[in-house]
């Protein structure tokens, strides 16, 4: 499973001009599902994501998490991140997960977050969004829960 986190002062995404998703505060996470993920996969990824201390404390150090922060999480399913550019121009998403495999992970993430007392909006699995995003920061970090970076 691979992240893109971006800590957010706003974040909202839009399908067919309305919004089914939407925060002020928080994080924007980018999640896209290999054919090789698990549900533990998931589970690592939600706790990771929410216990990441990228929020400031009271002297300004990057210190707190989104929990500490009291903060929420806009989660969209992106399978993109799984397209490989390394040949030809057009990209390779044959390491992505398939959509019905794709779904229970996605969905399984999200459960795992709440569970942990974090307030989640999303997307619309599978559908053509619009996702406007305001970095904070900007902070932006890339998480996989097969490899290290």
């Amino acid at each position: 499973m691979r992240a893109v986190v971006q800590r957010v002062t706003r974040s909202s995404v839009t399908v067919d001009g309305v919004t089914t998703g939407e925060i002020e505060g928080g994080l924007n996470v980018l999640l896209g599902v290999s054919a090789e993920d698990t549900e533990a996969d998931a589970e690592y990824m939600a706790e990771k994501i929410a216990n990441l201390r990228i929020f400031e404390d009271e002297d300004g150090k990057m210190n707190r998490s989104i929990i500490d922060a009291g903060g929420s999480m806009l989660c969209i399913s992106q399978f993109t991140l799984y397209g490989d550019c390394r040949k030809g121009r057009r990209p390779s998403f044959i390491e992505a997960a398939q959509p019905d495999r794709a779904v229970v992970l996605y969905e399984h993430f999200m459960s795992e977050v709440r569970r942990l007392g974090i307030e989640v909006a999303s997307g619309v699995f599978r559908a053509h969004m619009k996702v406007s995003i305001e970095n904070d920061g900007p902070v932006t970090l890339i998480i996989d829960s097969q490899k290290n970076f």
